[in-house]
């Protein structure tokens, strides 16, 4: 390659790589002036892309007559494996239309169900031999969400600059949405009521 092409593919890298530039989104979600975990932060939507659903399945363990985790977050087109760790049968069935209503049956100890979610979706994940148990899947359409930790504390990398619907959900408090103008590295706190 000459001289001259290779300046011109290189300057095309370094164009393509500045309109492509991309940040971060971090803070802390609150409520009633405590840290809130659990609670799932994510871009709504990029205008204009959308993105392969993973390869990689995601896990719901039954352990202990509990969901783990409690909260998991996934993009649509997503197989989720549910396993039943526990030495007795269980189940897992979501009531909700938005996850078609699914019904995986009952199962035994070391076995694997799974349920691909389709479409954007908060679903409620229930155990019908064992009632107390709850669980909530949260179907995203991109790949920008994260889990507030015990400080409530999130972070979403490598986001496209923008400005952005970004959407906060928690099982036991109100959602909310708020416009979001990424630049680089960007910091945003967010009050549930």
């Amino acid at each position: 390659m000459s001289l001259r092409a290779t300046a011109v593919v290189a300057t095309l890298i370094l164009a393509v790589g500045a309109t492509a530039s991309a940040g971060s989104l971090k803070g802390t979600v609150k409520a009633a002036g405590r840290n809130v975990t659990e609670a799932v932060v994510y871009v709504d939507a990029i205008p204009g892309k959308t993105f392969p659903s993973p390869s990689a399945h995601a896990k719901i363990d039954q352990k202990d007559m509990e969901f783990v985790p409690h909260v998991l977050v996934v993009m649509e087109g997503t197989a989720v494996d549910f396993l039943n760790s526990d030495p007795v049968l269980h189940n897992v069935f979501s009531p909700d239309k938005c996850a078609e209503k699914f019904n995986l049956g009952t199962w035994p100890q070391k076995q694997i169900r799974s349920y691909t979610f389709k479409r954007p979706c908060i679903a409620t994940l229930l155990c019908n031999v064992h009632p107390e148990m709850e669980a909530f899947v949260v179907t995203v359409s991109t790949p920008y969400f994260s889990i507030t930790d015990k400080n409530g504390s999130y972070e979403i990398s490598d986001i496209p600059d923008g400005t952005y619907d970004v959407r906060i959900w928690h099982p036991k408090r109100k959602a909310i949405s708020q416009k979001i103008t990424i630049s680089g590295d960007t910091s945003s706190d967010f009050t549930l009521k």
